[in-house]
Protein backbone atom coordinates (compact mmCIF):
# COMPACT_ATOMS: atom_id res chain seq x y z
CA UNK A 1 0.00 0.00 0.00
CA UNK A 2 2.82 2.39 0.88
CA UNK A 3 6.32 2.53 -0.56
CA UNK A 4 9.32 4.67 0.23
CA UNK A 5 8.62 7.02 -2.68
CA UNK A 6 4.82 6.98 -2.75
CA UNK A 7 4.54 10.35 -1.01
CA UNK A 8 7.14 12.09 -3.20
CA UNK A 9 6.41 13.84 -6.52
CA UNK A 10 7.35 12.07 -9.75
CA UNK A 11 10.64 13.80 -10.51
CA UNK A 12 12.77 12.74 -13.51
CA UNK A 13 15.69 11.45 -11.45
CA UNK A 14 13.65 9.94 -8.64
CA UNK A 15 13.29 6.48 -10.21
CA UNK A 16 17.06 6.32 -10.67
CA UNK A 17 17.53 7.34 -7.06
CA UNK A 18 15.32 4.55 -5.74
CA UNK A 19 17.04 2.06 -8.04
CA UNK A 20 20.38 3.12 -6.57
CA UNK A 21 19.00 2.73 -3.05
CA UNK A 22 17.76 -0.77 -3.87
CA UNK A 23 21.16 -1.67 -5.33
CA UNK A 24 22.93 -0.43 -2.20
CA UNK A 25 20.59 -2.40 0.05
CA UNK A 26 21.14 -5.56 -2.02
CA UNK A 27 24.88 -5.00 -1.82
CA UNK A 28 24.67 -4.51 1.94
CA UNK A 29 22.84 -7.82 2.40
CA UNK A 30 25.48 -9.58 0.29
CA UNK A 31 28.32 -7.92 2.21
CA UNK A 32 26.77 -8.97 5.53
CA UNK A 33 26.51 -12.56 4.27
CA UNK A 34 30.24 -12.50 3.47
CA UNK A 35 30.97 -11.04 6.91
CA UNK A 36 29.05 -13.87 8.62
CA UNK A 37 30.95 -16.46 6.55
CA UNK A 38 34.33 -14.98 7.47
CA UNK A 39 33.44 -14.68 11.17
CA UNK A 40 32.35 -18.32 11.45
CA UNK A 41 35.42 -19.50 9.55
CA UNK A 42 37.60 -17.42 11.87
CA UNK A 43 36.00 -19.12 14.87
CA UNK A 44 36.58 -22.58 13.38
CA UNK A 45 40.19 -21.95 12.34
CA UNK A 46 41.08 -20.23 15.62
CA UNK A 47 39.88 -23.21 17.66
CA UNK A 48 41.86 -25.54 15.39
CA UNK A 49 44.99 -23.46 15.97
CA UNK A 50 44.34 -23.34 19.73
CA UNK A 51 44.26 -27.14 19.76
CA UNK A 52 47.63 -27.38 17.98
CA UNK A 53 50.78 -26.05 19.70
CA UNK A 54 52.56 -25.83 16.33
CA UNK A 55 50.07 -23.23 15.06
CA UNK A 56 50.33 -20.64 17.82
CA UNK A 57 51.65 -17.97 15.44
CA UNK A 58 48.56 -18.37 13.25
CA UNK A 59 46.35 -18.15 16.34
CA UNK A 60 47.98 -14.90 17.43
CA UNK A 61 47.60 -13.43 13.94
CA UNK A 62 43.88 -14.22 13.95
CA UNK A 63 43.44 -12.75 17.43
CA UNK A 64 45.04 -9.42 16.47
CA UNK A 65 42.53 -6.59 16.90
CA UNK A 66 41.61 -4.67 13.74
CA UNK A 67 38.62 -2.56 14.81
CA UNK A 68 38.31 -0.56 11.57
CA UNK A 69 38.93 -3.36 9.08
CA UNK A 70 35.60 -5.16 9.46
CA UNK A 71 33.37 -2.08 8.91
CA UNK A 72 35.60 -1.05 6.01
CA UNK A 73 35.23 -4.52 4.48
CA UNK A 74 31.43 -4.26 4.62
CA UNK A 75 31.39 -0.74 3.18
CA UNK A 76 33.73 -1.50 0.28
CA UNK A 77 31.99 -4.76 -0.58
CA UNK A 78 28.58 -3.06 -0.43
CA UNK A 79 29.75 -0.45 -2.93
CA UNK A 80 31.28 -3.06 -5.25
CA UNK A 81 28.19 -5.28 -5.23
CA UNK A 82 25.97 -2.25 -5.86
CA UNK A 83 28.07 -1.25 -8.88
CA UNK A 84 28.24 -4.68 -10.49
CA UNK A 85 25.38 -5.32 -12.88
CA UNK A 86 23.10 -8.31 -12.48
CA UNK A 87 24.40 -9.86 -15.71
CA UNK A 88 28.05 -10.06 -14.62
CA UNK A 89 27.06 -11.01 -11.06
CA UNK A 90 25.04 -13.90 -12.51
CA UNK A 91 28.02 -15.05 -14.59
CA UNK A 92 30.28 -14.95 -11.52
CA UNK A 93 27.77 -17.08 -9.59
CA UNK A 94 27.47 -19.69 -12.35
CA UNK A 95 31.24 -19.92 -12.80
CA UNK A 96 31.87 -20.45 -9.10
CA UNK A 97 29.07 -23.02 -8.81
CA UNK A 98 30.60 -25.08 -11.61
CA UNK A 99 34.05 -24.81 -10.04
CA UNK A 100 32.72 -25.66 -6.57
CA UNK A 101 30.98 -28.81 -7.83
CA UNK A 102 34.19 -29.91 -9.54
CA UNK A 103 36.25 -29.26 -6.39
CA UNK A 104 33.81 -31.07 -4.10
CA UNK A 105 33.79 -34.12 -6.36
CA UNK A 106 37.60 -34.18 -6.38
CA UNK A 107 37.72 -33.97 -2.55
CA UNK A 108 35.55 -37.13 -2.27
CA UNK A 109 33.49 -36.08 0.73
CA UNK A 110 36.11 -34.04 2.62
CA UNK A 111 35.65 -30.33 3.20
CA UNK A 112 37.97 -27.50 2.23
CA UNK A 113 38.07 -24.35 4.34
CA UNK A 114 39.98 -22.68 1.52
CA UNK A 115 37.01 -23.15 -0.81
CA UNK A 116 34.81 -21.27 1.66
CA UNK A 117 37.22 -18.34 1.61
CA UNK A 118 37.42 -18.34 -2.19
CA UNK A 119 33.63 -18.10 -2.48
CA UNK A 120 33.32 -14.79 -0.61
CA UNK A 121 32.71 -12.49 -3.56
CA UNK A 122 30.66 -15.12 -5.39
CA UNK A 123 28.47 -15.44 -2.28
CA UNK A 124 27.86 -11.70 -2.28
CA UNK A 125 26.94 -11.81 -5.97
CA UNK A 126 24.70 -14.82 -5.34
CA UNK A 127 22.77 -13.09 -2.55
CA UNK A 128 22.41 -9.97 -4.70
CA UNK A 129 21.16 -12.01 -7.69
CA UNK A 130 18.74 -13.96 -5.53
CA UNK A 131 17.24 -10.81 -4.02
CA UNK A 132 17.01 -9.13 -7.42
CA UNK A 133 15.13 -12.11 -8.84
CA UNK A 134 12.86 -12.85 -5.86
CA UNK A 135 11.83 -9.21 -5.35
CA UNK A 136 11.45 -8.28 -9.01
CA UNK A 137 8.14 -6.47 -9.43
CA UNK A 138 7.36 -6.58 -5.70
CA UNK A 139 5.14 -3.63 -4.62
CA UNK A 140 7.20 -3.01 -1.47
CA UNK A 141 10.63 -3.90 -2.83
CA UNK A 142 12.52 -1.14 -1.02
CA UNK A 143 10.89 -1.93 2.31
CA UNK A 144 11.65 -5.63 1.89
CA UNK A 145 15.27 -4.89 1.08
CA UNK A 146 15.56 -2.54 4.06
CA UNK A 147 14.19 -5.26 6.35
CA UNK A 148 16.56 -7.84 4.84
CA UNK A 149 19.51 -5.47 5.28
CA UNK A 150 18.59 -4.88 8.92
CA UNK A 151 18.33 -8.58 9.69
CA UNK A 152 21.55 -9.35 7.80
CA UNK A 153 23.38 -6.58 9.64
CA UNK A 154 22.17 -7.90 12.99
CA UNK A 155 23.33 -11.41 12.12
CA UNK A 156 26.71 -10.13 10.93
CA UNK A 157 27.14 -8.11 14.13
CA UNK A 158 26.48 -11.12 16.36
CA UNK A 159 28.79 -13.32 14.28
CA UNK A 160 31.55 -10.73 14.61
CA UNK A 161 31.02 -10.54 18.37
CA UNK A 162 31.25 -14.32 18.56
CA UNK A 163 34.57 -14.26 16.70
CA UNK A 164 35.94 -11.56 19.02
CA UNK A 165 34.77 -13.50 22.08
CA UNK A 166 36.42 -16.70 20.88
CA UNK A 167 39.71 -15.01 20.01
CA UNK A 168 39.87 -13.28 23.39
CA UNK A 169 38.48 -15.84 25.84
CA UNK A 170 38.08 -19.29 24.28
CA UNK A 171 41.24 -20.79 25.76
CA UNK A 172 40.39 -19.55 29.26
CA UNK A 173 36.74 -20.55 29.09
CA UNK A 174 37.47 -23.97 27.59
CA UNK A 175 39.65 -24.72 30.64
CA UNK A 176 37.34 -23.31 33.28
CA UNK A 177 34.10 -24.55 31.66
CA UNK A 178 31.90 -21.65 32.79
CA UNK A 179 30.95 -20.11 29.44
CA UNK A 180 28.03 -21.71 27.64
CA UNK A 181 29.12 -20.45 24.22
CA UNK A 182 32.65 -21.82 24.54
CA UNK A 183 31.39 -25.13 25.97
CA UNK A 184 29.08 -25.45 22.96
CA UNK A 185 31.97 -24.73 20.58
CA UNK A 186 34.16 -27.19 22.47
CA UNK A 187 31.56 -29.91 21.99
CA UNK A 188 30.14 -29.10 18.56
CA UNK A 189 32.49 -26.59 16.93
CA UNK A 190 33.70 -29.24 14.48
CA UNK A 191 30.26 -29.00 12.85
CA UNK A 192 30.81 -25.42 11.65
CA UNK A 193 32.03 -26.52 8.17
CA UNK A 194 28.98 -28.73 7.75
CA UNK A 195 26.72 -25.83 8.75
CA UNK A 196 28.43 -23.53 6.25
CA UNK A 197 28.32 -26.17 3.53
CA UNK A 198 24.57 -26.66 3.90
CA UNK A 199 23.87 -22.92 4.05
CA UNK A 200 26.03 -22.23 1.00
CA UNK A 201 24.44 -25.10 -0.93
CA UNK A 202 20.96 -23.61 -0.43
CA UNK A 203 22.17 -20.09 -1.20
CA UNK A 204 23.93 -21.02 -4.43
CA UNK A 205 21.06 -23.27 -5.55
CA UNK A 206 18.70 -20.29 -5.39
CA UNK A 207 21.36 -17.99 -6.85
CA UNK A 208 21.98 -20.30 -9.82
CA UNK A 209 18.28 -20.37 -10.72
CA UNK A 210 18.12 -16.60 -10.39
CA UNK A 211 21.30 -16.17 -12.45
CA UNK A 212 19.99 -18.24 -15.36
CA UNK A 213 16.71 -16.31 -15.36
CA UNK A 214 18.45 -12.91 -15.14
CA UNK A 215 20.68 -13.76 -18.10
CA UNK A 216 17.93 -15.27 -20.28
CA UNK A 217 15.59 -12.31 -19.91
CA UNK A 218 17.92 -10.22 -22.12
CA UNK A 219 17.48 -12.52 -25.12
CA UNK A 220 14.73 -11.94 -27.66
CA UNK A 221 15.06 -15.31 -29.38
CA UNK A 222 16.40 -18.81 -28.86
CA UNK A 223 19.16 -18.15 -31.39
CA UNK A 224 20.55 -15.28 -29.32
CA UNK A 225 20.51 -17.46 -26.22
CA UNK A 226 22.37 -20.26 -28.02
CA UNK A 227 24.99 -17.83 -29.35
CA UNK A 228 25.62 -16.69 -25.78
CA UNK A 229 25.44 -19.94 -23.81
CA UNK A 230 27.57 -22.03 -26.21
CA UNK A 231 30.83 -20.02 -25.87
CA UNK A 232 30.05 -19.47 -22.19
CA UNK A 233 29.83 -23.21 -21.52
CA UNK A 234 33.06 -23.89 -23.43
CA UNK A 235 34.90 -21.06 -21.65
CA UNK A 236 33.78 -22.13 -18.19
CA UNK A 237 34.60 -25.79 -18.81
CA UNK A 238 38.13 -24.92 -19.93
CA UNK A 239 38.57 -22.61 -16.93
CA UNK A 240 37.48 -25.30 -14.48
CA UNK A 241 39.80 -27.90 -16.02
CA UNK A 242 42.75 -25.49 -15.98
CA UNK A 243 42.17 -24.39 -12.38
CA UNK A 244 41.83 -27.97 -11.17
CA UNK A 245 45.23 -28.78 -12.66
CA UNK A 246 46.70 -25.58 -11.25
CA UNK A 247 45.45 -26.35 -7.74
CA UNK A 248 47.18 -29.74 -7.78
CA UNK A 249 50.59 -28.22 -8.52
CA UNK A 250 50.52 -25.04 -6.44
CA UNK A 251 48.94 -23.85 -3.21
CA UNK A 252 49.09 -20.69 -1.18
CA UNK A 253 47.87 -17.14 -1.49
CA UNK A 254 49.72 -16.60 -4.75
CA UNK A 255 47.81 -19.43 -6.39
CA UNK A 256 44.52 -17.99 -5.13
CA UNK A 257 45.29 -14.58 -6.62
CA UNK A 258 46.35 -16.15 -9.93
CA UNK A 259 43.10 -18.09 -10.01
CA UNK A 260 41.09 -14.89 -9.56
CA UNK A 261 42.96 -13.12 -12.35
CA UNK A 262 42.53 -16.13 -14.64
CA UNK A 263 38.79 -16.35 -13.95
CA UNK A 264 38.16 -12.66 -14.51
CA UNK A 265 40.42 -12.70 -17.58
CA UNK A 266 38.41 -15.52 -19.12
CA UNK A 267 35.16 -13.72 -18.37
CA UNK A 268 36.58 -10.50 -19.85
CA UNK A 269 37.54 -12.22 -23.12
CA UNK A 270 34.14 -13.91 -23.31
CA UNK A 271 32.23 -10.66 -22.83
CA UNK A 272 34.37 -8.92 -25.44
CA UNK A 273 32.70 -11.17 -28.00
CA UNK A 274 29.15 -11.65 -26.66
CA UNK A 275 28.72 -8.92 -24.04
CA UNK A 276 28.16 -5.19 -23.78
CA UNK A 277 30.63 -2.47 -22.88
CA UNK A 278 28.99 -2.06 -19.46
CA UNK A 279 29.60 -5.76 -18.82
CA UNK A 280 33.32 -5.26 -19.46
CA UNK A 281 33.40 -2.41 -16.95
CA UNK A 282 31.61 -4.60 -14.41
CA UNK A 283 34.23 -7.33 -14.90
CA UNK A 284 36.93 -4.91 -13.72
CA UNK A 285 34.78 -3.97 -10.72
CA UNK A 286 34.35 -7.68 -9.97
CA UNK A 287 38.11 -8.18 -10.14
CA UNK A 288 38.56 -5.47 -7.52
CA UNK A 289 35.91 -7.11 -5.36
CA UNK A 290 37.55 -10.54 -5.59
CA UNK A 291 40.99 -9.14 -4.76
CA UNK A 292 39.59 -7.10 -1.87
CA UNK A 293 37.96 -10.16 -0.33
CA UNK A 294 41.19 -12.17 -0.59
CA UNK A 295 43.26 -9.35 0.90
CA UNK A 296 40.84 -8.93 3.80
CA UNK A 297 40.93 -12.65 4.62
CA UNK A 298 44.67 -13.02 4.08
CA UNK A 299 45.36 -14.40 7.57
CA UNK A 300 42.62 -17.01 7.29
CA UNK A 301 43.67 -17.97 3.77
CA UNK A 302 47.28 -18.41 4.84
CA UNK A 303 46.18 -20.63 7.72
CA UNK A 304 44.19 -22.83 5.33
CA UNK A 305 47.13 -23.05 2.92
CA UNK A 306 49.53 -24.07 5.71
CA UNK A 307 47.09 -26.72 6.82
CA UNK A 308 46.94 -28.13 3.29
CA UNK A 309 50.72 -28.04 2.87
CA UNK A 310 51.24 -29.64 6.27
CA UNK A 311 48.78 -32.41 5.50
CA UNK A 312 46.95 -31.88 8.78
CA UNK A 313 43.72 -33.81 9.16
CA UNK A 314 40.44 -32.01 8.82
CA UNK A 315 38.30 -32.10 11.94
CA UNK A 316 35.05 -32.96 10.20
CA UNK A 317 33.90 -35.54 12.75
CA UNK A 318 35.51 -34.10 15.84
CA UNK A 319 38.94 -35.74 15.49
CA UNK A 320 41.49 -33.65 17.34
CA UNK A 321 38.75 -31.29 18.50
CA UNK A 322 38.60 -30.57 22.19
CA UNK A 323 40.71 -29.14 24.97
CA UNK A 324 43.43 -26.67 23.84
CA UNK A 325 46.84 -28.34 23.88
CA UNK A 326 48.94 -27.91 26.97
CA UNK A 327 46.03 -27.64 29.40
CA UNK A 328 44.62 -30.67 31.26
CA UNK A 329 40.95 -31.32 30.79
CA UNK A 330 38.82 -30.79 33.86
CA UNK A 331 35.49 -32.42 34.67
CA UNK A 332 32.48 -30.48 33.48
CA UNK A 333 31.24 -29.62 36.97
CA UNK A 334 34.61 -28.93 38.59
CA UNK A 335 34.41 -25.14 38.26
CA UNK A 336 30.68 -24.71 38.89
Amino acid sequence: MFSLGSWLPALPGLAWGWALLDALLQGLVGACAVSVLCSLLKVYLYIQCANNPERQAEKEAMAARRPLLEPLQVLVLTAVLALVGSRVAALVVLEFSLRAVSTILSLKGAHSSQLYLLCQYSLGCGVSCGLSFLLEGAPHRSWNLALAAGLAGLLALHARRLARHVCALYELHSRQRYCGVCILLLAAGHGIPRLLRNALAVTFAVADLAAVELINRDFLSTGEAVRFWTPLSICYTLLVVYMQEESRHSTGRGAAFRTVVMRMGGLFILLLTVGRWTDILHVFVSLLGELWCLLHSGVLLESCCRQVRGGQPRATRGEGWGQPQGHPERPLGSSL
